[in-house]
């Protein structure tokens, strides 16, 4: 029996519909839910759009309805173009009609002063969008991809339509539009007034461009920027490499589950605790400078802060990611690949070198391309461990909170970090090209992965498990600080830091969480784990669509989704603030713009990770599932998903713990209703309270390290259908007695 080819139209019409009628068209943050859905009906805060409408005076948001009613006539069409017109002209003017009066009318009448000159001022005014509004715009924006797709693009898939359209509007909405706004003070001079120049006469001076370290002085904060970023990218998707094949290749499989454990260690830390350790081992009071005077009478100095400092802390806390990206890049590499040039007499050494490493190139790419942004973009290490050295992120974050407070400053400098992302980015698009690099067919079987040559085994043995015992090293010294009374005076071992952050007490009704940590840490884990899924989520689809999918304006697309890592989390933060504090996105003070934020930092971790991952994947897969008339959603689900485990853990795990652990994008987010841990943290730093705040990271590493197994747990691991050296070997001997 034949599916209704327009039986996803008909829900989304119904959708609108109960917008309209079954839900509040306005958010109201003081009430609670019951209060306001039993008065859907009634008050003009908190009754349906059709209410609001009819009744309260908001005759504009019938441009919805509008809308819905012209699809509506679609719908009574046979599938073509005649109902793709239709469709497409419904939901463009109800979607475009309720975005351009929401902007247009906020809380006091008309939101732009141009508008009170020509129509004059607005008696009524409309709060922030609330379900009702988001069903209802997300239904027009539907159909209007429904429609598009019944014009003929997108091959006429509606699904490919609607996620393309869908994930365009999000990124605009919560990326380009707040950044946009926040960059757009760059072209505003002292007075407020559009000025070109002004973004050059701010940053055009020898504090942002000198190159005063070639000849022994100071290089601007751009240079050191971009130097950085460039030392960190490379050691940093070398180092992840490494750690990558000796995790999958290497034989030694005892150093496989340490280094897993380590591996992730800097990656579920707050990223001010590794500083911290390096400080306690190689700064001026530091392990190794009270040891070098002991036993050689050498000064201590403050040679570890400044680039070198910088360097090695961003190794630490980005190494990890990097792992995560080639890992599932390695496990993808097809053996039989590697076994063909076995068998035409190439060497292991050879082989590695001329098949393996080159398979590796979208991972690479990948890894470079993250580890890059994520540097240009850090915060925490330059403020820790730079001393002198600057760079574009804390210069950024010193305008908006110095005692200077210039916005316009910290906009312009925003832009040179925009720019340089962009200028790798398509640098790796150049490198990489139509390339293909598809090692995951749908052959059953793949081979036995090669071991590793003795040589590239021994260089990896050399380098990463010396990596391991440091961090190690760093780790025990970071968190010692929560056992005892007072590091540096009083090294009397202790839990009171951790009954004064996580104290329960038997009260009169009960158990009491005494701690003054419960409330943050509480917070902090319902809006991590509501954003993480979300965040894999929205990251894999748009990774599917820029691989398996065609479209103009596709670079862009792409670009958008990797925006959020180049511009640093204090300009992210200050941008959300500046767009959503009035209708109709009205989120400030609220949950749901910290889950927001969360989901589009992480977002492009998610999409790079995917992406390397569907580079491996040979299209015929997709391709026979479509022959066998599966939609492609069932296609994405039943048979791309399952090989997309690798990247799906990397997205679910980084963007969990990256939003545990994250300081900048929300420091201006947070209200007293929703502390997060690092604020908390943060707060007993700020007031000398270090015990407290290890103690505190410590949990927080225990937490989610359990939170990282159940989720490597839950999705499992990627069956490919490989023989293992102990099957082969089974199976060869078996073959040779049937020979013989």
């Amino acid at each position: 029996m034949n599916k209704n080819p327009n039986a996803a139209i008909r829900w989304w019409i119904v959708v609108g519909l109960l917008a309209y009628v079954a839900f509040p068209w306005y958010a109201n943050q003081d009430a609670a839910w019951y209060t306001v859905w039993s008065q859907v009906f009634g008050g003009a805060e908190t009754s349906n759009g059709m209410t609001q409408a009819l009744v309260h005076g908001r005759k504009w948001l019938l441009l919805g309805m509008a809308g819905l009613m012209l699809a509506t006539v679609g719908l009574g069409m046979p599938p073509g173009r005649q109902q793709g017109g239709w469709l497409l002209a419904g939901g463009a003017v109800g979607a475009l009609g309720l975005a351009f009066t929401g902007f247009a009318i906020g809380a006091k009448g008309w939101a732009f002063e141009a508008f009170n000159l020509s129509f004059g001022e607005l008696a009524l005014n409309q709060f922030g969008i609330g379900m009702g509004g988001f069903l209802a715009v997300l239904a027009l924006v539907v159909l209007a991809a429904f429609g598009i797709a019944r014009l003929g693009y997108f091959r006429g898939d509606l699904f490919v339509a609607a996620s393309v359209v869908g994930c365009g509007v999000l990124l605009i909405l919560f990326i380009a539009y707040p950044v946009t706004k926040a960059l757009y003070g760059a072209f505003l001079n002292d007075e407020g007034r559009w000025s070109l120049t002004a973004i050059f006469e701010r940053v055009g001076n020898e504090r942002v461009w000198s190159l005063g370290c070639l000849s022994g002085s100071r290089c601007g904060v751009a240079w050191n920027t971009l130097g950085l970023a460039l030392l960190t990218a490379t050691g940093t998707t070398i180092m992840g490499t490494m750690m990558a094949l000796l995790a999958e290749r290497g034989s030694a499989a005892r150093f496989q589950g340490p280094l897993k454990i380590i591996a992730m260690l800097p990656i579920i830390t707050p990223p001010f605790v590794v500083g911290l350790g390096l400080i306690l081992l190689f700064g001026r009071a530091g392990v190794v400078n009270q040891l070098l005077e002991w036993g050689f009478d050498v000064t201590p100095t403050r040679w570890f802060y400044g680039m070198f400092g910088v360097w090695i802390a961003q190794l630490f806390a980005f190494t990890p990611i990097a792992f995560m990206i080639m890992r599932g890049v390695v496990q993808g590499v097809a053996p039989s690949l590697e076994e063909a040039a076995v068998m035409l007499r190439a060497d292991r050494m050879r082989t590695f070198m001329t098949v393996t490493l080159p398979l590796l190139k979208p991972g690479l790419a990948n890894a470079f391309l993250v580890g890059f942004i994520e540097s240009i973009a850090d915060f925490g290490n330059p403020i820790v461990v730079g001393g002198q050295f600057s760079v574009l992120s804390t210069e950024i974050f010193f305008a908006i909170v110095g005692a200077q407070y210039d916005q316009g400053r910290a906009a312009s400098l925003a832009w040179i970090l925009t720019l340089f992302a962009l200028a790798v980015f398509a640098i790796q698009r150049g490198l990489l090209g139509k390339q293909n690099y598809t090692t995951v067919s749908g052959k059953g079987d793949a081979g036995i992965a090669l071991p590793l040559p003795d040589k590239v085994r021994k260089l990896i043995y050399a380098v990463v498990l010396p990596w391991m015992a440091f961090t190690v090293i760093v780790y025990l010294f970071a968190f010692a600080g929560g056992f005892v009374q007072t590091w540096g005076r009083d090294y009397t071992p202790t839990l009171a830091h951790f009954k004064t952050a996580f104290d329960l007490q038997w009260g009169e009704f009960g158990l009491v969480l005494a701690g003054t940590a419960w409330n943050s840490l509480f917070t902090t884990i319902k809006l991590a784990a509501a954003s993480a899924p979300m965040t894999a989520g929205v990251g894999l689809l748009i990774a599917y669509l820029l691989a398996r999918t065609e479209f103009k304006g596709q670079g862009m697309f792409e670009f958008a989704a990797l925006l959020a890592f180049a511009i640093p989390g204090t300009v992210l933060g200050v941008s959300y603030i500046l767009a959503f504090n009035v209708p109709p996105l009205e989120l400030t003070g609220t949950g749901l713009i910290i889950v927001l934020c969360f989901m589009f930092r992480n977002l492009p971790v998610g999409v790079r990770a995917g992406t390397a991952a569907f580079k491996q994947l040979d299209k015929s897969l997709d391709e026979a599932s479509l022959m066998l008339r599966a939609s492609t959603l069932q296609t994405l689900f039943h048979v791309v998903l399952p090989l997309l485990k690798p990247a799906l853990v990397a997205a679910l795990v980084y963007s969990f713990v990256r939003a545990m652990t994250t300081v900048s994008a929300v420091i201006f987010l947070v209200t007293a209703e929703n502390e997060l841990a690092t604020t908390y943290i943060i707060g007993r730093v700020g007031n000398g309270d270090y015990g407290v705040a290890l103690a505190y990271c410590t949990v927080l590493i225990i937490l989610m390290s359990a939170a990282t197994a159940l989720i490597q747990f839950l999705v499992g691991e990627r069956k490919l259908g490989r023989r293992t050296a102990g099957t082969s070997e089974h199976q060869g001997h078996h073959k040779m007695e049937g020979l013989a």
